[in-house]
């Protein structure tokens, strides 16, 4: 019995500014800071690689000194919206109703609400009574694809079933006014808000790629090197400036060994469906990939798009190629690295 994924479709925040007009308001919390720190913060925005991005708030509201609690409220209500908004997407994709889903998996790790988000949208639409939860709230940029795993796992022991992972992000939400770290300016810079759902079925009649593999990476003693630190103000970003380095140097093991034992060399790969972490990163993984003969021309271009979206963003990449509807036999290797530290892989067929 196979497992494949059906539809995708992605939701974006009703606010967006190009990067070039989040400068003022940059220049207006940078004043009373060194003109040469300035600069450098600046240039750093500029040179980022992300040209636009999206948000559940106006950059008034951003660079507004307000508390956590008025922040995680604007969370917990927005984020409802958009995952509501993409799932009927995705459900209208694959020709679907909300009462056909069993099994909802949401992914958030910007915020905190309780009850979960997939509690409001089994009430906003209807969904059956018995469809089981999973809210996954702590795997980071990772959680995507470990999302996705785990709604394969249940429908490959349960034939007939139909299962949605929604990943909705506000990065935007945890920026620390107050906080002019290096971190804080460069997790700003990168990353943007967005939501997307992912519907995976065990029908054997229905149509999209098919989860051939999935496997979850960890790295030894790196579990300070990307997360969240949970801090009066909000959630204060931990990111390790060697993130890049580190992936480097585990990549041959992430990949190589994970396509030898599908009876596969990266050359067999048709398409690379990676998660947009940085410009460093995604420079560090592209010179990886480039010398293996491979390009990850749209990871680039989500990144350059919408931002870093943390768990949303290589789904983001995902629907791309969904729509593009590569070939039949074709491969597809998705990607995603997050806080544990942990590299998540699946192995796409269509």
């Amino acid at each position: 019995m196979s497992v494949k994924i059906t539809g995708v479709a992605k939701q974006l925040p009703k606010y967006t500014r190009e990067t070039k007009d989040i400068i003022p308001y940059l220049n207006i919390w940078l004043s009373g800071q060194e003109e040469r720190f300035q600069r450098k913060v600046i240039k750093l925005f500029e040179n980022a690689g992300v040209d636009r991005r999206y948000s559940i708030m106006d950059a008034e509201e951003v660079f507004t000194k307000t508390s956590f609690e008025e922040k995680n409220n604007i969370y917990a209500r927005e984020v409802v919206k958009l995952a509501e908004q993409s799932l009927i997407k995705a459900l209208e994709k694959a020709h679907l109703k909300s009462t056909d889903i069993d099994y909802i998996i949401t992914v958030s790790c910007t915020g905190i609400m309780i009850p979960s988000m997939d509690a409001y949208l089994i009430n906003n639409l209807k969904m059956k009574q018995d469809v089981i939860r999973l809210p996954v709230t702590e795997m980071g940029c990772a959680a995507g694809v470990s999302g996705i795993i785990y709604a394969k796992n249940f429908l490959k022991a349960n034939p007939n079933k139909r299962a949605v992972v929604i990943a909705v992000e506000s990065p935007t939400a945890t920026f620390q006014l107050d906080d002019y770290s290096m971190v804080n300016i460069v997790s700003a810079a990168i990353f943007g808000d967005g939501a997307s759902s992912v519907i995976l079925s065990s029908y054997d009649n229905e149509e999209g790629p098919e989860i051939i593999d999935e496997a979850m990476y960890h790295f030894y003693d790196a579990e300070t090197m990307m997360g969240f630190k949970l801090v009066n103000t909000g959630l204060q970003m931990i990111l390790d400036k060697a993130v890049p380095e580190t992936i480097a140097a585990h990549f041959p093991n992430i990949v190589h060994p994970f396509l030898k034992r599908n009876g596969m060399t990266i050359e067999d790969v048709d398409h690379l469906i990676f998660h947009p972490g940085g410009k460093k990163i995604v420079q560090t993984v592209e010179d990886l990939f480039g010398s293996l003969g491979k390009n990850i021309n749209d990871t680039k271009d989500v990144l350059k798009l919408y931002g870093n979206m943390s768990s949303a963003t290589v789904l983001y990449v995902l629907e791309r190629f969904m729509d593009k509807q590569p070939a039949k036999g074709e491969k597809g290797l998705m990607l995603s690295f997050g806080p544990g530290f942990s590299a998540q892989r699946i192995l796409l067929e269509w």
